[in-house]
């Protein structure tokens, strides 16, 4: 979601903060800035367009200086515009860029008012720097924990003041923000990927930390228990953050550069299992394995549709009572916590602020065996579980997930087989045989991908369509309801996904030729149900197209268009099904020219409630 980028340096730290910008572009924003001591006061430059639209407005206006931050905004309070784009002043004395969100800005904006603090914006940052302001005492390090102790909600700030020209305070409570340490230069960003090229000494600030950054050192406080702080050292640790900078080569975007990856990705995900154990995802995974009797599983968008696959296989193959709950929905209600539950959280960032929330509120119900399924070695998510499983999709630029989903999968897959070897029911032929297929998982998904032509004649029906729908059964109704989304995000075309048996429940009454309907048909127990399924759509003239699998016996005729899978693969058929989806969905943007990789209203990682 929102990027920070902050320095203090015996150097123009304006082309630093701009580079940092572009390289946490594929989050997502709608607008940008930079602001700089400059001539013995403040500058900035703020834009609706593009970060390298707002490079061109800062070589115009010669905005330069060795202390600064800058910031790409995704809106929450206040609509898209300038005068709501980050950094905020506080009467031309601080100023301050934030992720997150406050939830008692409205009771301290009344007080600052009250105060006679005249409000530019309707966002809940220059809340936070009026307060800093009014806080402000000759001492902005002092200042802003005073700031941060009366702050609700979840924040990661930079702020810099007119009167102390090479200085830089950082603080973070539930939103991610990193330190980055160079030769008699220090910086803050909230990832390590905006500081690449410019340091990989790194420390990762804890909840309730606040930073000094000043020439040639910087300084880290912790907020005790009982809202006093003390200074504190935090780890550095050597981070080869990779720089975003990903070429496209052949690909006309990143989402359809990545969806071609997955082959390589799986694979690299798979490189070191040698064999199926609970070591897998950490030193003494087998002892909790062997001790837990139910899996939580904890996520949000294409995470959680991941995690409802997983729930399939973690109950027929491992044998597990399993629930899945949407991280933004689990802590806000009753629930009966066990502590003898596996608490698995799943996020490609490793940042996502509903599924952190989450997994810290299971944890604070006495559920201590806490696992992730994770992109990112260094996230905050790796950190605050017990164990983990790092999926190696490298950096997905795209903001409608792809590689990620199919890694994350392969990953809840080689859980599933451990769960079930300790529970006694994977023998060591059923080990071997799964070990073969998902070894082949990369041919497959290969061949999966040469079906891109057939895809790409479907998408043009499917671009002037509005609505569709996409049905799927059993372990394939995840399916169905990623492949809606994956529309939805990319295309703007209304798509919902239903488990096929409940047309007759309502969503038939939808069906008209006008509704594409999708089916994912692979060949299991559940296929014939599924063609009675969907000759309920041929009766009401809706028109199908399907994905069979090529022994389904399921043959285009009028109004049924049928691509077939080049093979069917069992309980790992998600995995391939799911291609073809992404194929659609991406075509289909493509042919209705919206923007692929950064749709609107969206973004990569969203690290805000």
């Amino acid at each position: 979601m929102c990027g920070i980028v902050a320095g203090v340096a015996g150097r123009d730290i304006v082309p630093v903060l701009l580079e940092g910008l572009k390289r946490l572009e594929y989050r997502g924003y709608d607008s940008c800035g930079v602001a700089v001591h400059q001539g013995g006061g403040l500058r900035r430059t703020r834009s609706t367009a593009r970060v390298a639209e707002l490079a061109a407005q800062v070589a115009q206006d010669g905005v330069a200086g060795g202390t600064g931050i800058a910031h790409t905004r995704w809106a929450t309070h206040g609509a898209p515009a300038e005068h709501n784009a980050h950094p905020h002043f506080s009467n031309d004395r601080i100023a301050l860029v934030h992720n997150g969100i406050i939830e008692n800005h409205e009771e301290l904006r009344a007080e600052l008012q009250g105060r006679g603090y005249v409000f530019a914006s309707q966002t809940d940052t220059e809340v936070i720097a009026h307060l800093v302001h009014q806080l402000y005492d000759g001492d902005l390090f002092e200042a802003v924990q005073r700031a941060t102790s009366r702050l609700r909600g979840a924040y990661a700030i930079a702020v810099f003041c007119r009167d102390e020209p090479q200085r830089v305070v950082g603080a973070r409570e539930g939103s991610p923000l990193v330190l980055g340490l160079g030769e008699g230069e220090s910086f803050l960003a909230s990832d390590a990927m905006a500081l690449a090229g410019v340091t990989d000494q790194i420390v990762y600030l804890e909840e309730g930390d606040v930073v000094d950054l000043q020439p040639g050192k910087c300084w880290i406080s912790a907020r005790q228990a009982d809202g006093g702080y003390r200074p504190v050292q935090r780890e550095v640790r050597t981070v080869h953050a990779h720089s975003g900078a990903a070429e496209l080569g052949p690909y006309r975007h990143y989402m359809q550069k990545e969806i071609f990856e997955q082959p390589r990705a799986i694979a690299d995900t798979l490189e070191g299992v040698k064999g199926i154990t609970p070591e897998l995802f950490g030193k003494g995974a087998t002892a909790v394995f062997k001790d837990v009797r139910q899996v939580l599983i904890l996520a949000c968008g294409t995470s959680y549709y991941a995690g409802s696959t997983a729930k399939y296989w973690l109950e027929s193959i491992a044998g597990i009572p399993t629930s899945v709950e949407i991280a933004s929905e689990y802590r806000y209600r009753d629930s009966v916590p066990d502590p003898k539950t596996l608490v698995v959280t799943i996020s490609q960032s490793g940042e996502t602020a509903d599924t952190i929330a989450a997994l810290k509120h299971a944890r604070s119900l006495g559920m201590e065996h806490t696992l992730t399924i994770c992109n990112v070695a260094t996230s905050a998510m790796v950190r605050e579980c017990r164990f983990s499983f790092l999926t190696h999709a490298g950096v997905e630029i795209g903001v409608a997930s792809t590689k990620a989903f199919t890694t994350q999968l392969v990953g809840l897959f080689l859980l599933t087989l451990a769960l079930a070897q300790v529970r006694g029911r994977l023998t060591a032929e059923q080990e071997d045989a799964q070990l073969r297929n998902l070894r082949h998982l990369p041919a497959a998904v290969q061949a999966v991908l040469a079906l891109e032509p057939q895809v790409i004649a479907w998408s043009e029906d499917f671009a002037a369509k509005e609505n569709a729908l996409f049905l799927g059964r059993g372990l394939h109704y995840p399916v169905a309801l990623e492949g809606a989304l994956k529309l939805k995000e990319i295309s703007y075309i209304h798509a919902e996904a239903y488990p096929a048996g409940e047309l007759k429940h309502g969503p038939l009454a939808l069906v008209t030729a006008a509704m594409p309907v999708v089916t994912v048909a692979p060949n299991d127990q559940l296929l014939e149900k599924l063609k009675s399924n969907m000759q309920e759509v041929r009766a009401r003239g809706g028109e199908l197209f399907v994905f069979a699998d090529a022994d389904t016996r399921i043959e285009s005729a009028p109004g049924t268009h049928v691509i077939r899978m080049p093979e069917h693969y069992g309980a790992l058929s998600p995995i391939l099904h799911v291609v073809p989806l992404q194929l659609l969905a991406y075509h289909t943007a493509c042919a209705r020219g919206t923007d692929v990789d950064k749709p609107r209203n969206l973004a990569k990682s969203v690290t805000v409630e």
